[in-house]
């Protein structure tokens, strides 16, 4: 699943391309929005909250759409015409045309968005019902680590690994960051959160990884940007520790919805 600096970035890019510009030709290819019709409004913003990414426009509507494990939006240069494949949409090259869900055009850009599975219009007055119940940004401008910290401590007998993931906790840290901050924190991922000494300090790191990445497509934790040495544990079981070579050890961790494979060193996290 994408993580919250590669959503930033996104967000980041169709702000740039979108922002302020009318659209020209909107092609919903999800049931319950098949007739819907966006051309001849302006884009007003597109921004990040987490995981989740909202297409502000005009005058009072939202698109939120969310990438969960392999969705994504492509920019590509067109030239204005409508129509779905074909023309400019030669060049579109994110995957087979059955896998597109939405396409978004202006005078200068086609949007595509592909395999998502999540696509809702809802007034944009009507944000916090899909993502009000996120806890802190790590990327936002308003970021609160005090709150981070508050809400991790809600459940002091929660693994620290399982915390972590809970976007009601703080939003945007996924797999690979969970696994990173938790190595270079020194804590098991099955520490109990009340046995954390300084919470403070795991969301201050879990903040600077994601802050150091979110303008690459690379995820780098180690410094070295070599393919096979960006990371310190992540994906590397049974490879040894870069710091002390014992072995890397994987396992599942957590209760639906936030199982997921965890990575840590038995020797530098006991």
């Amino acid at each position: 699943m994408p993580e919250g600096d590669t959503v930033w970035l996104a967000a980041h890019n169709l702000d740039r391309a979108l922002a302020g510009s009318v659209l020209r030709h909107t092609d919903f290819r999800v049931p319950q929005l098949a007739t819907t019709d966006l051309a001849g409004r302006t884009v007003l913003a597109v921004v990040a909250r987490g995981k989740h990414l909202l297409f502000r426009i005009e005058p009072d509507l939202t698109l939120h759409t969310h990438f969960r494990m392999d969705g994504s939006w492509h920019l590509y240069r067109g030239d204005g015409a409508p129509g779905g494949i074909g023309g400019p949409a030669r060049r579109w090259s994110g995957g087979p045309e059955h896998e597109i869900r939405l396409v978004l055009r202006t005078d200068r850009w086609d949007a595509v968005g592909y395999r998502l599975p999540v696509v809702e219009l809802l007034p944009t007055a009507d944000e916090e019902r899909v993502v009000g119940h996120l806890g802190p940004d790590l990327l936002a401008d308003d970021f609160d680590a005090g709150e981070a910290v508050r809400r991790l401590t809600t459940d002091p007998g929660r693994p620290i690994g399982e915390a972590l993931l809970d976007q009601r906790n703080l939003a945007g840290i996924g797999n690979l960051y969970r696994a990173e901050v938790l190595f270079l924190s020194g804590l098991s991922p099955w520490r109990a959160v009340g046995d954390v000494p300084d919470l403070g300090r795991v969301v201050a790191r879990a903040q600077k990884l994601l802050l150091a990445n979110r303008s690459r497509a690379a995820q780098v934790t180690t410094g070295d940007v070599r393919r096979g040495h960006d990371t310190w544990v992540y994906g590397r079981a049974g490879r040894p520790c870069r710091r002390c070579g014992t072995p890397i050890r994987e396992a599942e961790q957590g209760t639906p919805p936030y199982q997921r494979t965890t990575w840590w060193c038995p020797s530098c996290q006991p």
